[in-house]
């Protein structure tokens, strides 16, 4: 006994804290350590309580857990490979479209609803309202994402022929939301 609870109480109330740290996070790497904690510190309460739907439960979610964990620091691991090499996406290969753009036309306009983020591969795409033109190996189209609008702020237009990479929004925000790593080269 420490402290007036016993050591069994001890990993409830341990495994009650970590359950609700998990709630508590932002992004998904602490968050997973913190539920794996979780399921650690229950299974072994449960086990000693003799709570067995507490016990099966936690069970089944620590493989869940452990397996997701693993997904995160995989994918973290190919985002700063690939930083440190050449191109910039390459680990992001399998969710990337290629597309075509002809001269002149508009990747987006300014007010659309953000559905894309864009990895200019070939060509030139100029920011019409700032008259920036973008390079080949640029990254562009995530400032919508995070405005409060909801909306592109500009509108991109292709100079000469382009072949843009897209990356559908909902792999973009999960990739941004999961993987610390994927948010440094686009923020």
């Amino acid at each position: 006994m420490i402290g007036g609870l016993e050591a069994t109480e001890m990993l409830g109330w341990g495994a009650a804290f970590f359950t609700l740290l998990a709630y508590s996070m932002k992004t998904m790497l602490p968050l997973r350590v913190a539920g794996i904690a979780a399921n650690l510190l229950f299974i072994g309460y449960s086990a000693a309580e003799g709570i067995v739907p507490v016990l099966i439960l936690h069970g089944l979610l620590l493989p869940f857990n452990l397996f997701r964990l693993g997904e995160i620091l995989l994918m973290s691991r190919r985002a700063a490979r690939a930083r440190r090499g050449g191109y910039p996406l390459a680990w992001l290969r399998p969710h990337l479209k290629l597309r075509p753009y002809g001269d002149g036309d508009f990747v987006f306009r300014k007010g659309d609803r953000p559905e894309s983020l864009y990895y200019l591969e070939t060509g030139k795409v100029r920011l019409v309202e700032t008259g920036t033109l973008l390079p080949e190996g640029e990254l562009f189209g995530e400032i919508a994402f995070f405005t409060d609008a909801g909306e592109r702020t500009l509108s991109a237009r292709c100079e000469g022929p382009c072949r843009i990479a897209v990356l559908d929004e909902r792999i973009f925000m999960r990739l941004y939301y999961q993987t610390p790593a994927f948010g440094v080269p686009v923020v």
